[in-house]
C-alpha cells in the first residue's frame, strides 16, 4: 500500500511539474519574400498557452554572432529560466521569440544582399502576431538580445519607438566611431565585411550604412522626448571587451536626460553572464507589460 502511495505521489509530482513547463518549438519556419528564403525561429509559449483563450505579450530575444535561432534555448536555457520566473511571479507569462539572425547584425546590408531589418519589421513581427495568441500592441511588445543581438535590440528600439515598449540589450556589440575606425582589419571584415563593405579602413568605414545603424549617431540626432518613448535596460560585464561602448551609451543617454537602467556586473562576454542576467532583463520588460 505504501509503495502504491509513493508511486501515485511521484506521478502527481511529475504531472504538476510538466504542467508548469512552457512549450518550446524549435526550427519553426517563415517563408520570407524579402530575404527570398526560409528563416527559422524558435518560440517559447507559456505552460497555459493551449488551455485558455487569453493573448500574451511577446518579447523578441535576439541571439549573438555565430549562434542561431535555438541558441537561447540550447545555451541560454531560456525555457527553464522563464518557467521558474513565471511560476514565482518575477515575470508575467509571455511569449518569447528567438529568430535566426544569421550574421546580419540585424541590419539591411549595404549591398542589398540581405535586408534583415526589413524582414524583421515587415514580415516576422506580422507573422508572429498572425500565427500566435499575441497582444499586438506596442505596450505588450518588448525586445532583448545578447552581443550582436543586444545591438539589434537596441537599434530596433531606437529606430522604431512606436513598436516596442522596452528594450534590454545585454553586452551590446556597439562601438564609437573612433573605436570602429581603429578596429583590427580581421575583426572588421569578420563582423562587418558582409554588411558594411569588405576591406574598408579608417574613416572609409564611416559609410552612410554605418551612420544609419550607429546607435550613437541615432541618439545624437534624436530629441529626448523621442528617445524616452522606449524604456531601456542596459547590462554589460565589467570584464567584457564591449564595456567601453556600453559605458558610452550610458553616458550619452544620461547627457540627453533619457531615463534608463544601466548595470555593469562582474563578468565577461559569455553564456554564464547572459544566463544570470536575462531574467532581470525580462523582468524589466515584463514590468512594462503589466497593467499600471
Amino acid at each position: 500500500m505504501k509503495q502504491l502511495f509513493y508511486i501515485l505521489s511521484l506521478l502527481l509530482l511529475t504531472f504538476t511539474s510538466l504542467k508548469s513547463q512552457g512549450i518550446v518549438k524549435e526550427k519553426q519556419i517563415i517563408k520570407s519574400t524579402i530575404l527570398n528564403k526560409e528563416v527559422h525561429y524558435t518560440i517559447y509559449l507559456p505552460s497555459d498557452y493551449y488551455t485558455n483563450e487569453r493573448t500574451y505579450p511577446v518579447t523578441y530575444l535576439l541571439h549573438g554572432y555565430g549562434d542561431a535561432d535555438n541558441g537561447w534555448v540550447q545555451f541560454g536555457e531560456i525555457n527553464r529560466l522563464a518557467d521558474a520566473a513565471i511560476k514565482n511571479g518575477t515575470i508575467p507569462p509571455m511569449i518569447i521569440v528567438t529568430p535566426d539572425g544569421f550574421q546580419s547584425f540585424y541590419i539591411n546590408a549595404a549591398d542589398g544582399s540581405m535586408n534583415y531589418e526589413d524582414f524583421f519589421i515587415k514580415e516576422l513581427i506580422p507573422h508572429i502576431e498572425k500565427t500566435y495568441h499575441v497582444k499586438a500592441e506596442k505596450r505588450f511588445r518588448g525586445i532583448a538580445g545578447l552581443s550582436m543581438g543586444g545591438y539589434g535590440s537596441l537599434l530596433y528600439a531606437l529606430k522604431y519607438p512606436n513598436l516596442f515598449v522596452a528594450a534590454a540589450p545585454l553586452s551590446a556589440a556597439i562601438w564609437t566611431n573612433e573605436d570602429y575606425e581603429n578596429m583590427k582589419e580581421g575583426m572588421y571584415n569578420t563582423y562587418f565585411g558582409n554588411t558594411i563593405g569588405k576591406d574598408l579602413k579608417g574613416k572609409d568605414r564611416l559609410t552612410p550604412t554605418w551612420y544609419r545603424n550607429s546607435v550613437f549617431s541615432i541618439i545624437e540626432g534624436k530629441k529626448t522626448e523621442e528617445l524616452s518613448a522606449v524604456k531601456y535596460w542596459i547590462d554589460c560585464g565589467d570584464g567584457d571587451f564591449l564595456t567601453v561602448g556600453n559605458a558610452q551609451l550610458h553616458i550619452d543617454l544620461t547627457k540627453k536626460n533619457v531615463p534608463h537602467e544601466f548595470r555593469m556586473r562582474d563578468g565577461e562576454h559569455n553564456w554564464t553572464y547572459w544566463r544570470t542576467g536575462v531574467i532581470n532583463a525580462l523582468s524589466f520588460i515584463g514590468d512594462n507589460f503589466r497593467q499600471k
